[in-house]
Parts: structure tokens; C-alpha cells; sequence
């Protein structure tokens, strides 16, 4: 049993999610890195940037301005797959990545909370990945949408 105290308000619940979840990512930004330039990835940003999470959270368009860029990382890296940096700054992608982020997002955590099942992170790495193959495809579709 975890204790969440936030705006005076004690709420109590049971883990779902892993020991291995950093409970300080309460208060500690996460660092998400997405390709601006691409139009299925904005939609998708968009839907997110809607929604108030339940921890802090930077939106970083690596398409264009370098000094965004995470140490260690270069931008084709940042733009050929997702990627988010949490409070340790340790950097994960794919769809660990998406997993880390759905777990602030406001009816997102459920999906996260799947995730964790045993080999299903595995799962959705390999249906990611059969993602990216087609992304141009779904790209040129999106841009043509507006």
C-alpha cells in the first residue's frame, strides 16, 4: 500500500506498478522527445499535451533545435524512435518509452499498467517496430489529413 499525498488530499491505493517504478517521479520531470516535423507524431503529442498529468512533464521537439538533445543521444536516434528521459536521466525508447509516459497520463495508466505484464513489453516492442516500418507510409496519410 502506497500513500499519495497532493493538494492537502491523502489518497491511498495499491501498487500496480513494479518496485522498480521510481516513486519520486511524483514531483521530478519526465523529459519526453518527439519529431515535431512529423504530422502523425503531433496528433498524437497533441492528445497527450491535452490531458494533465499527474506529474510534470517537458515536451521536447527534437526536429529542429539541437540543444535539446540528451547527452549521449543525436537527433536521428531521437527521431527514428520515441524516446523519454526520466528524473535520473537515464534514457529509454520505444514502447518502454510509451509505457513510462502513460503511466502520468490520466487515462493512460491502465495501458501502462498492461505493460508491465510479463512479456507484454515485449509484445508491444515488436509491434512498434512493425510501426515504424510503415511510419513513412502513415506519415505522408497524416500530412495529407492536415
Amino acid at each position: 500500500m502506497v500513500a499519495l499525498v497532493r493538494g492537502g488530499e491523502t489518497k491511498r491505493y495499491h501498487r500496480l506498478m513494479p518496485e522498480s517504478v521510481d516513486d519520486t517521479h511524483e514531483a521530478q520531470p519526465l523529459e519526453v522527445y518527439y519529431d515535431g516535423s512529423c504530422p502523425l507524431c503531433r496528433r498524437e503529442v497533441a492528445i497527450y499535451t491535452g490531458l494533465r498529468p499527474l506529474s510534470p512533464i517537458v515536451w521536447k521537439d527534437v526536429s529542429g533545435d539541437l540543444d535539446l538533445l540528451p547527452p549521449g543521444k543525436t537527433q536521428a536516434e531521437l527521431l527514428a524512435r520515441f524516446h523519454v528521459a526520466g528524473p535520473n536521466g537515464a534514457v529509454t525508447s520505444g514502447a518502454r518509452a510509451f509505457l513510462v509516459l502513460w503511466e502520468r497520463l490520466p487515462g493512460w495508466r491502465w495501458l501502462a499498467r498492461i505493460g508491465r505484464v510479463p512479456g507484454a513489453a515485449a509484445l508491444l516492442e515488436w509491434g512498434y517496430r512493425g510501426f515504424l516500418r510503415i511510419r513513412p507510409l502513415l506519415q505522408r496519410w497524416a500530412a495529407r489529413l492536415g
